[in-house]
């Protein structure tokens, strides 16, 4: 078992801003390009920031994108989003191709789905207050005592009647009231 999660900030999943619920509102405040301009390994972010940056930049005007060239130094991505957080990926040899998936992986992420440990898969702003629901819940007590396999389990319950067994049988019996009356009528 690994203790990695010992050093990551715990959490419960959320959507930030009740993302969804209105308006959509990309989480991703600003993109940095960190690259090499002699570099071998900054060759695909240097081929993407001269043939596709600009068109990003066009089709995403929230987010701020930034370059920053470096010496010796390997390729970087870094995004900021709108919480705080920041995601940090290193863009090594890799194409341009491969750059731009990156930047639409950091576009459509929150900034906290990789470095949050989370406590449950799942969160809820108004918690209930009987209790989480469990499939013994509306059991029987008697049948937690019960020996399986049992005769008295395998019973079919009881089931209520249905709405149109119950017109059925008020049909029935204004039929009959109906009858009453007509051999009372009769019978004067």
């Amino acid at each position: 078992m690994s203790n990695s999660h010992l050093f990551l900030k715990s959490g419960f999943p959320r959507a930030p801003l009740q993302n969804g619920l209105g308006r959509y509102v990309c989480q991703l405040q600003r993109i940095t390009l960190k690259f090499c301009k002699n570099n071998g390994s900054s060759r695909g972010m240097r081929d993407f920031i001269e043939n596709h940056l600009v068109d990003f930049a066009k089709e995403n005007p929230g987010i701020v994108v930034y370059v920053k060239p470096r010496r010796h130094r390997t390729p970087v991505l870094v995004g900021e989003y709108l919480n705080g957080e920041r995601e940090w990926l290193s863009c090594r040899n890799s194409t341009q191709d491969e750059i731009s998936k990156w930047i639409d992986l950091l576009k459509t992420q929150n900034g906290s789905s990789s470095s949050l440990r989370l406590r449950k898969m799942w969160h809820t702003d108004v918690p209930s207050i009987q209790g989480p629901w469990t499939p013994f819940m509306l059991r029987s007590p008697d049948a937690l005592s019960q020996k399986y396999p049992s005769s008295e389990a395998s019973k079919p319950l009881d089931a209520p009647t249905t709405a149109t067994e119950k017109l059925i049988e008020l049909f029935k019996q204004q039929k009959l009231e109906d009858e009453a009356d007509i051999s009372k009528k009769h019978a004067k």
